[in-house]
């Protein structure tokens, strides 16, 4: 029988017609709350349970940082070792944040490509199990359980709004409303300018690479979207676009401001969208926003992010 799962049944909250430009009332599915500051650790977590179930002593995984704390409580949770490599452009707030939370942390590569790569390497070497941050139906699986959760309070919805890094949290939505009977109900995904992959290979009609990130929302900052998340446009009704950092800056402080919340700037592309993406949910009665979370923020980082971007 699968152990209780690690993650919280998060708050959803409903704010007004008046918060955002799209004069819609919105659904904010809080998984900010979560104990790990963001909704990975309802993926994370489940594929952590998989692997101990099936016999692992200790895990790997590589992360820009929320997948990794998100591991890193789950290893505490289960009682097993967890160490995680994070790119150098990974802070070094975050870093302490994993190792505060029982992980060792690795910094290896220059991008997210080579940690993996070496986390990967070493988890064979260690016979460990390797966690992979976004790229595992058992994650996917794990992060659908947001929509369950939606569907038995009995909120209505007619379409989801969710940032997209390597397209986990996406897969998961779509698995999610599948399950729920809503294959129906249109997913917005939402990526900023510079850490755009998904809308990137859409438009080529290609799985392609971005040479760089050029953004400050380092939490979407894969350069490429896993294979299954550029073909599920194909099997169900998904809009891309994109916001500016400024825009996912703005966003982040206005939700503050009204929430007392701080969310990263990977969040706040979502939290934009129904301010500079209005006309896009004209045709919708009641969007429902994953409010994603993120460890990488404080006071401090949103106001030099204001003073440069706004």
């Amino acid at each position: 029988m699968p152990s209780a799962p690690l993650h919280l049944d998060t708050p959803l909250f409903r704010a007004s017609a008046d918060y955002s430009a799209s004069n819609k009332p919105l659904w904010l599915k809080l998984d900010a709350l979560q104990p790990s500051g963001s909704f990975k650790l309802r993926g994370v977590g489940r594929l952590c349970q998989h692997e101990i179930e099936n016999g692992a002593r200790e895990i790997f995984c590589a992360s820009g940082g929320n997948a990794g704390i998100a591991a890193a409580y789950a290893g505490r949770s289960l009682g097993i070792p967890v160490t995680i490599v994070v790119p150098q452009t990974t802070s070094a707030e975050v870093r302490q944040s994993i190792e505060a939370t029982g992980a060792s942390v690795i910094v290896h590569g220059a991008v997210f490509d080579e940690a993996n790569a070496f986390a990967i390497e070493q988890a064979n070497a260690r016979k460990a199990a390797y966690v992979h941050p976004f790229d595992h139906p058992l994650l996917w699986e794990g992060h659908g359980t947001l929509i369950d959760e939606v569907v038995a309070k009995g909120a209505d919805f007619d379409c989801v709004i969710a940032s997209v890094g390597g397209g986990g949290l996406l897969a998961g939505i779509v698995a999610g409303l599948k399950r729920n009977g809503l294959s129906h109900v249109p997913v917005i995904a939402v990526e900023t300018e510079g850490a755009a992959s998904l809308h990137a290979s859409l438009a080529a009609g290609e799985r392609i690479t971005l040479p760089g990130i050029i953004s400050i929302a380092s939490s979407l900052g894969a350069r490429q979207v896993a294979e299954h998340v550029f073909n599920l446009p194909k099997h169900h009704p998904i809009e891309s676009v994109t916001v500016t950092d400024a825009q996912a800056v703005a966003a982040c402080l206005k939700f503050a401001d009204a929430y007392r919340i701080l969310v990263e700037p990977a969040c706040g592309a979502a939290l934009a969208v129904a301010d500079v993406h209005a006309d896009s949910l004209a045709r919708f009665k009641n969007p429902l926003i994953e409010v994603c979370g993120g460890i990488g923020v404080s006071l401090e980082k949103l106001k030099a992010w204001k003073e440069r971007l706004l």
